[in-house]
């Protein structure tokens, strides 16, 4: 029986001593034999007739050869180059020269070493807690076995541990400070071993009450912070508003008031304009308007306040030699009379 690793190398012997009574041709054959009865022997090479054979089986095409080049010196030994898995199995050399005939059967384990080993802590890691450190190998031929140690400190486990070395579990109960430091797993099979390594840290409890109460704290000033931020952009809001109502709420069933002098301006011109339509010649029967009656705020009076004005007389120009007419507008003297 033969156990070997995944990718190595194997020499699977098979060597013969000839007798004098052995006349036929040398045959030397390498068979499988497989696991289920009814299936048939598969052969892998064979030399025969001074010739070697070896393209009968393709999973094992250039990986296999005779050890020796001349079998025929007694050495039928075969060599297997970069196991795999699936080449596990029973092995059979034969050799014939008739009249004799030897045959040897040779079971081959392929196993698969340990790797790609990951290991990591489950659990909270505070004083008084239980931790658990895992290892576990993600390739690896059963069966496999951990074992963890402490590297760093005093490098043997904490009193309170327990190891499962099937499933690599290492338990630390009621973990204290002392319990830090960098631990190691070791997976390994018949064939081979694989490491990793992690680092374990414990704490002091997390105060959880303090962590409530500032979240608590933060979140109130959070919303006290909105809501004074939409209060301000409220008001303004509002003042823009009534800004804006103010600025354009104009009354238009209020006239605007009336102008003294716009209001003597317009009567006035519209006489100018009556007299310039005129020509000289009838200008005598023309009746001049009283000052009395021309429009002003300040002379609008009641019944009972209008006062008589005695009649000027003032010489008419003559207009047709000014080329305009003239215009006399009342003045208020001193003592209230109208000069």
């Amino acid at each position: 029986m033969f156990e070997k690793a995944q990718g190595e190398k194997v020499t699977l012997p098979c060597t013969f001593v000839l007798s004098e009574e052995d006349e036929g041709p040398l045959d030397i054959e390498w068979v499988l034999i497989p696991a289920d009865n009814q299936k048939k022997e598969q052969i892998i090479i064979m030399y025969a007739v001074d010739r070697i054979y070896n393209h009968y089986y393709a999973a094992m095409t250039g990986r296999m050869q005779f050890t020796s080049s001349d079998p025929r010196s007694g050495d039928g030994s075969l060599d297997i180059l970069n196991l795999k898995s699936a080449d596990t199995g029973t092995y059979q050399c034969k050799v014939k020269k008739a009249p004799g005939v030897q045959s040897q059967k040779i079971q081959l384990t392929v196993l698969v070493k340990p790797a790609r080993t990951k290991c990591s802590v489950e659990g909270s890691q505070e004083i008084g807690k239980d931790v658990t450190l895992k290892c576990a190998s993600q390739e690896g031929s059963p069966l496999l076995s951990y074992d963890w140690r402490r590297v760093s400190g005093t490098q043997e486990l904490p009193a309170t541990s327990t190891l499962n070395r099937n499933t690599g579990e290492l338990l630390l109960k009621n973990a204290s400070q002392e319990y830090s430091g960098v631990y190691s797993c070791v997976a390994s099979n018949r064939v081979g071993a694989d490491e990793c390594s992690i680092e374990l840290n414990v704490t002091p409890p997390i105060n959880t009450a303090g962590i409530i109460a500032g979240a608590i704290v933060g979140t109130l000033l959070g919303l006290s912070l909105l809501a004074f931020l939409v209060f301000c952009c409220c008001k303004k809001h509002r003042e823009k508003k009534y800004e804006k109502e103010v600025h354009h709420d104009i009354r238009e069933d209020v006239p605007p008031p009336k102008s003294r002098s716009s209001t003597a301006r317009s009567y006035i011109g519209s006489n100018r304009s009556s007299l310039g339509s005129m020509s000289p010649s009838n200008m005598e029967g023309y009746t001049k308007t009283p000052y009395s009656q021309v429009p002003s705020e300040d002379f609008e009076r009641t019944s009972g306040q209008n006062q008589t004005f005695p009649s000027s007389k003032v010489a008419a120009p003559n207009l047709s030699r000014m080329g305009a007419v003239p215009v006399m507008i009342p003045a208020q003297s001193k003592d209230g009379s109208i000069v």
